[in-house]
């Protein structure tokens, strides 16, 4: 996407500013809207005397914030030297989308560093270019948008992907300790499954006030693309007509107009329907009976039954296609929330009932 004239653009309501000069908020913005466009933000909730916790931060935003909105950049109150503040804005939000996004190093990527006055609520907006520059540009004009639900709405969309899990953990009876590993490798193996060629992913359209029907489709993992940055996906438009599955956009199963009196608000939002499912029934070439081995226990074993749920909604512009919003939406956010579920379980793996 083409960056556009130095300008912040704010599509919320009017930020909202305290008076404690050791407030922090992040700010939020999506990779489907036009650079330097603020959506929203986010108050630092695990922070101390030094600053913000960012191993506790993250893992907190990660939950909070849906797939398709970023940490863009973060607004400090304060009163001491703008530039500076700027500078430690800046630096703390990118350390907190380096956790979030898994990387040690962010090319080529702007971020915006923000202070603020808490006498006056005046706010100052600089940008960082680059994580190497050291130069912070005082950014003019800001604007703010007069119906920030209608642009973030009009031609926007939800995804839905519920997916119930039943993990079994086998563990020898004499070393529990093994559960925890064991536990890991089949979390790891399940992650692997998203991005196996047979799994399947069902989209269809979830409560759709309208007549009209819209088949669901079927999107294969060998039809995904996992290597398209989001930033460099190509949206499609109206016109665009193609008769891949895969290059459908989430538009295919969004209401085609609102009427004047439905709302343009997340409640109203269309919301795409997405199942996963593993398939392993497509024709073979050749013809074999079945095969059964028999690999018993060394040791007494017990089993683990391990349950949870997990449930992803995520932001996408109607114009992206359907194995874009799988494959850098959906699946992101499974992975997080079992990497999360993981965390969250091995602590009282054993504390649970065998079956």
């Amino acid at each position: 996407m083409e960056k556009n004239t130095r300008s912040i653009r704010i599509e919320c309501p009017k930020l909202l500013i305290t008076r404690n000069e050791s407030d922090l908020q992040w700010l939020i913005g999506s990779p489907f809207f036009p650079p330097l466009t603020i959506i929203s933000t986010f108050r630092c909730i695990h922070s101390n005397s030094s600053g913000p916790d960012f191993p506790k931060e993250s893992e907190e935003i990660r939950t909070l914030l849906l797939k398709g909105f970023d940490v863009i950049g973060a607004l400090i109150v304060g009163k001491s030297d703008p530039e500076k503040t700027a500078a430690r804005a800046v630096e703390a939000a990118r350390k907190l989308k380096k956790l979030l996004t898994g990387t040690t190093k962010l090319e080529n990527e702007e971020t915006i560093g923000a202070v603020a006055d808490p006498d006056t609520g005046d706010i100052r907006f600089f940008l960082s270019e680059t994580e190497s520059s050291t130069n912070f540009e005082l950014v003019n004009p800001v604007s703010y948008g007069d119906n920030p639900e209608k642009f973030v709405w009009e031609s926007g969309c939800l995804l839905l992907c519920q997916l119930p899990i039943k993990l079994p953990v086998c563990y020898p009876a004499n070393k529990p300790s093994d559960a925890e590993s064991i536990f890991s490798r089949a979390i790891e193996a399940v992650i692997a499954k998203f991005k196996d060629p047979n799994v399947v992913y069902l989209v269809k359209a979830s409560n759709r006030a309208s007549l009209d029907v819209v088949q669901p489709v079927i999107l294969r993992g060998s039809e995904l693309d996992f290597d398209a940055a989001v930033a460099n996906i190509e949206l499609l438009d109206e016109a665009a007509q193609n008769s891949e599955k895969k290059l459908l956009r989430c538009a295919h199963f969004c209401l085609k107009s609102k009427s004047t009196s439905q709302l343009l608000s997340a409640e109203n939002a269309d919301i795409i329907q997405i199942s996963v499912l593993l398939n392993r029934s497509e024709k073979s070439p050749k013809c074999s009976a079945p095969a059964v081995e028999y690999f018993p226990a060394m040791d007494e074993t017990r089993l683990l039954i391990v349950d949870f749920k997990l449930e992803v909604l995520c932001y996408a512009v109607q114009g992206i296609p359907l194995m874009h919003a799988i494959s850098k939406l959906i699946i992101p956010g499974l992975i997080d929330q079992l990497i999360s579920m993981k965390k969250m379980n091995l602590p009282y793996l054993l504390t649970q009932h065998p079956e």
